[in-house]
């Protein structure tokens, strides 16, 4: 059975302990067989043996369950490549524990962290992530989902008490692990006519009145994807996670924290593209030959393997910058966010790349349902657009080369 290579990790970005992870996850996740044909089951499945294994311990802090002390993107980047080698929805299922609590890590008050993230930590629960709508994707501040907040006076027996509950009306759409998400980090508007500055995030457990989740939305890699509804939804006032007005800050933290991962998974993708390349060159006969052979053939490897490692550069580069030189003042966060910016643009435009010239390389093979490259072509695409399409991290490149 494949298993995903580890030579790269001896680069100077990663800690002895980032190997040993690498080492582990590799012999773990080709022992796993997972029936994925149904995709929501399949991604419970997923979560609960990732949970069982403990490799969802590094999507929270220590202090909640967690493996490391704080996040840790090197380690993020190393899960999320391997798990992507093996199975795209096993690396699906991983990164949407992460970045479905990534607010309450970063914004949550204690009780909803206790609440919360050690069960994710431990596949208990399933979380997500609703930020995008139908007119509002790559342009948050569209949004059109509305979170009414009233104080009314309320009697109870002798006595009156002033309580706050929020009123959530609009909806949300492409949101992973729709569906089967037992709570969701929804981002709604407080302030309609503040843009970007009147967004709020609050928790949203699945079964809360007026939630309706059962929209699932039918895409070419199959995942776990819906459309929420919103209709005269209550939650307490204490669902409310983060500052008041301040969820758009905290979802583009939140994206922050997992960019370089998603650049992680695409090279995950890449590299077994060019494995499956490779194995097939090797053993293809052809006019008295191999495949690998050809002088053509020997090329197109030189040029995979090469768009391969100038991404994983990128990549790695980008995960160290946030675990060891920090964001602690704005020229740093500045420039993690561009360095982010350039991994995940890069890393996923060349594993597109790669893939398809794996699949040419195989020829009517490379698309016949149920073949790897086939199932690798498809579950590339959407990584160029979700959490930032490529031209949104070409915006924020070029705006940070402007500002230096």
């Amino acid at each position: 059975m494949s298993r995903a290579p580890i030579s790269h990790l001896n680069l100077p970005f990663f800690d002895p302990a980032h190997q040993s992870l690498a080492r582990d996850l590799s012999d773990w996740v080709p022992a796993q067989t997972v029936d994925e044909r149904d995709d929501r089951r399949a991604c419970k499945e997923w979560v609960s043996r990732l949970g069982d294994a403990g490799w969802l311990r590094y999507c929270v802090p220590a202090a909640f369950g967690g493996a490391l002390e704080k996040m840790d993107s090197r380690a993020l980047v190393i899960l999320r490549e391997t798990l992507a080698f093996h199975s795209p929805l096993a690396d699906f299922a991983f990164a949407m524990q992460g970045l479905g609590s990534g607010a309450i890590t970063l914004a949550g008050s204690p009780e909803q962290q206790a609440l919360y993230l050690p069960a994710v930590a431990q596949g208990d629960i399933i979380a997500a992530f609703a930020l995008s709508e139908a007119d509002a994707g790559s342009d948050a501040g569209a949004m059109k989902t509305v979170a009414s907040i009233a104080s009314p006076e309320v009697a109870t027996g002798q006595n009156s008490i002033n309580y706050t509950e929020v009123t959530l009306n609009g909806s949300k759409t492409w949101i992973s692990n729709g569906g089967i998400a037992d709570f969701y980090c929804v981002f709604a508007k407080t302030d309609p006519q503040a843009g970007t500055r009147g967004i709020t995030a609050f928790i949203v457990d699945a079964s809360t009145p007026g939630l309706d989740a059962s929209e699932h939305i039918e895409v070419m890699a199959p995942h776990p994807l819906a459309t929420l509804q919103f209709k005269d939804c209550r939650i307490p006032i204490s669902a409310q996670l983060g500052e008041l007005n301040g969820g758009f800050k905290l979802a583009m933290r939140t994206l922050d924290i997992f960019r370089a991962s998603v650049a992680g998974a695409a090279l995950g993708m890449a590299r077994r593209a060019l494995f499956e390349a490779v194995t097939y060159a090797k053993n293809r006969p052809m006019f008295g030959q191999r495949l690998a052979d050809f002088q053509l053939t020997q090329a197109k490897l030189g040029e995979m393997a090469a768009l391969i490692d100038a991404a994983a550069l990128l990549t790695y580069r980008a995960a160290w910058l946030r675990d060891c030189v920090g964001l602690d003042t704005p020229a740093q966060a500045q420039a993690y966010t561009a360095a982010a910016a350039m991994a995940k643009m890069t890393a996923t435009e060349n594993a597109q790349r790669v893939i398809d010239m794996a699949l040419q390389m195989h020829g009517g093979l490379g698309v016949k349902v149920g073949t790897k490259v086939e199932s690798l072509y498809r579950d590339i695409r959407s990584l160029r657009i979700y959490e930032g399409a490529t031209e949104v991290q070409q915006l924020i490149i070029g705006k940070s080369v402007l500002k230096s």
